[in-house]
């Protein structure tokens, strides 16, 4: 709830020169929101208070405020002041995000009643002071013992002494790398990779080379062949629901890239925030590939990102701490209430419930993606899909028609390591609210696709 200087900060945008003053506070206030200036639930200041500071009279800023709850901005409670609406269901949405990754809203869950149960709880038998403090551990021994259930459906049974909690996977990606590589180091990947790896690779100093890929993700034969000419100091891999290809690897492909990885005595660093979504996962190239690899698991794809949990499987105590020892000089910690929650929510099943749901509602967007976008690539269980263009087609035309239908895409560009012919654009299905929205946008996009939108020409 805003207070103090900030809560007012938004009277300078107030346009006395344009229209009348009482309009002027209403759009400023309609243009504080939109900027996210102001936030659903945001008190505003009082009536008077807005009128002193702006030398108009009590009844200009009760007009004001009274045009803004009548376009639905504001809402008043008797005793308590004005507050900002949080926009209904059915509000117009503007701007359909296909571009950030995120899990959909769960199927049939409160997300937010099941935050209020478990926090309550969690408050009522923990001191509050002792989960505000410092916490010098990446994980208490109950935390990691939690973090172990989650991931043995992927990387198998792992001793907590070799498992850390971390404040999300970009944090520990860039702590493992540390650790693993040096500044001129190279480290393979596969053609189009997670925008935030190339990111840290580029602080870090790193080179990157792509492994040549097929249906089936890299290449073993190639694999080998970087190995064996670069003597890479490490292989970062998503081979579950690749971002953005949404490819997963099978288990055939899995071994093969295992085998070669420890033959080579090379570092296999698995990014893997997908595989909770499957019903029947796959197990990592992690648990094939010995002692020689790292596994990050994050629960923002599955859970919520809101969360900012992630944990990391190393081979041994060793490696966790030292991972540990990079990852406190660059995060100092994870939230200790967020870790809290988190171990909370796996130990009493509320993790487990609220997956399938997340599972569910994914499921049926990807269904509703196959049905307006046959050509997109991906699982039925996959968050995103992958619309590959033909050979020597530009995506930047098709994101700018869609961005001209009110939809937000990312393009190749954003993942490529390098030039490459594998053109196409990553549409993600979690962002829109309701189901009836991305429908919506999905339809309007295959009508860009396909250039029959009116007064539009086809673009690819």
């Amino acid at each position: 709830m805003a207070s103090g200087p900030s809560a007012t900060a938004w009277l300078s945008r107030v346009d006395r020169e344009t229209r009348p003053i009482y309009a002027a506070i209403a759009a400023a206030l309609a243009s504080a929101i939109r900027d996210g200036e102001l936030q659903p639930g945001d008190r505003l200041p009082a009536q008077r208070l807005v009128a002193g500071r702006l030398g108009v009279d009590l009844t200009t800023v009760t007009r004001a405020y009274t045009a803004a709850a009548d376009q639905g901005l504001l809402e008043g409670n008797v005793g308590r002041g004005s507050f900002v609406r949080r926009p209904p269901d059915d509000d117009d949405p503007g701007l359909v995000d296909l571009s950030m990754n995120l899990p959909p809203p769960p199927d049939g869950v409160s997300l937010g009643a099941l935050l209020g149960e478990t926090l309550d709880s969690i408050l009522r038998r923990t001191d509050a002071a002792t989960l505000m403090a410092y916490h010098p551990e990446f994980g208490s021994l109950g935390q990691r013992r939690a973090a172990a259930e989650w991931l043995a459906p992927f990387v198998g049974e792992r001793s907590p002494d070799g498992l850390l909690v971390s404040p999300g996977a970009q944090a520990a990606l860039a702590a493992t790398l540390s650790v693993l590589c040096r500044p001129g180091d190279t480290v393979v990947s596969e053609p189009l990779t997670y925008p935030g790896f190339r990111q840290v690779a580029a602080q870090l100093g790193l080179r990157i080379i792509a492994c040549p890929t097929d249906d089936d993700g890299p290449l073993p034969a190639a694999l080998a062949d970087l190995c064996a000419r670069h003597r890479p100091a490490a292989a970062y891999l998503i081979p579950t629901m690749q971002n953005p290809t949404a490819l997963t690897s099978p288990l055939a492909r899995r071994r093969e890239l295992a085998d070669v990885l420890r033959g080579a005595g090379v570092w296999l660093v698995e990014d893997d925030p997908y595989s909770p979504l499957l019903r029947t996962p796959l197990p990592a190239i992690s648990s094939l590939a010995g002692e020689r690899s790292i596994y990050i698991g994050t629960l923002a794809k599955s859970l919520s990102p809101g969360l900012r949990i992630a944990f990391v499987a190393c081979p041994s105590a060793q490696d966790a701490q030292r991972i540990a020892a990079a990852l406190r000089a660059v995060a100092l910690m994870p939230a200790p209430l967020m870790a809290a929650l988190a171990t909370a929510w796996i130990r009493e099943g509320k993790a487990a419930t609220l997956l399938k749901a997340v599972r569910a509602e994914a499921v049926a967007r990807r269904a509703l993606a196959a049905e307006r976008l046959p050509a997109a690539v991906g699982s039925a269980e996959s968050l995103h899909v992958w619309l590959p263009l033909p050979p020597g087609a530009s995506a930047e035309p098709l994101r700018e028609a869609a961005q001209r239908r009110g939809l937000a895409l990312v393009t190749h560009e954003a993942f490529a390591v390098g030039p490459t012919d594998q053109a196409g654009v990553r549409i993600s299905l979690g962002g829109p609210g309701r189901r009836a929205v991305l429908a919506n946008a999905l339809t309007n996009l295959a009508e860009v696709v396909a250039g029959t939108a009116p007064g539009r020409r086809a673009v690819v």
